[in-house]
């Protein structure tokens, strides 16, 4: 997945709008759920990387066996190695993975919005196996 299709697919998530807020070498993709209400960040993507490189947020068992399964799948640069992982967007990492992945972020920041955010943000909540 290239940078641009990474933005997109971001982007087209209910609520989500980009930030730099770290400068204009990474770009930061955050959701709201209300207009002018708190906003909390899904994915980090490094703009000058080739292939596209990413931090996404994800539940710590999972973290774990997507490090182990994928080399491409790393402890979240600067971030929490327990809840992040940054992943470089080759190899074994499709684009159906990709977007799996950022999905999966997005879940778990907007399941820690006020019901109430969640709702108006249409959202359906994690499927839970």
């Amino acid at each position: 997945m290239d940078h641009e299709h990474f933005r997109t697919v971001c982007l087209d998530l209910a609520g989500a709008y980009e930030d730099h807020p770290f400068g204009p070498d990474a770009t930061v993709f955050k959701v709201a759920g209300r207009p002018g209400g708190p906003a909390k960040m899904f994915a980090l993507l490094w703009d000058g990387s080739d292939p596209a490189r990413v931090n996404l947020k994800c539940e710590p068992d999972l973290a774990d066996q997507l490090r182990s399964t994928h080399p491409e799948i790393t402890p979240g640069y600067h971030m929490s190695k327990r809840h992040w992982n940054t992943v470089v967007c080759s190899g074994s990492i499709d684009d159906a993975m990709a977007r799996d992945l950022i999905e999966d972020s997005y879940d778990l920041v907007v399941e820690s919005l006020p019901k109430a955010d969640r709702e108006r943000l249409g959202w359906k909540g994690l499927a839970r196996g």
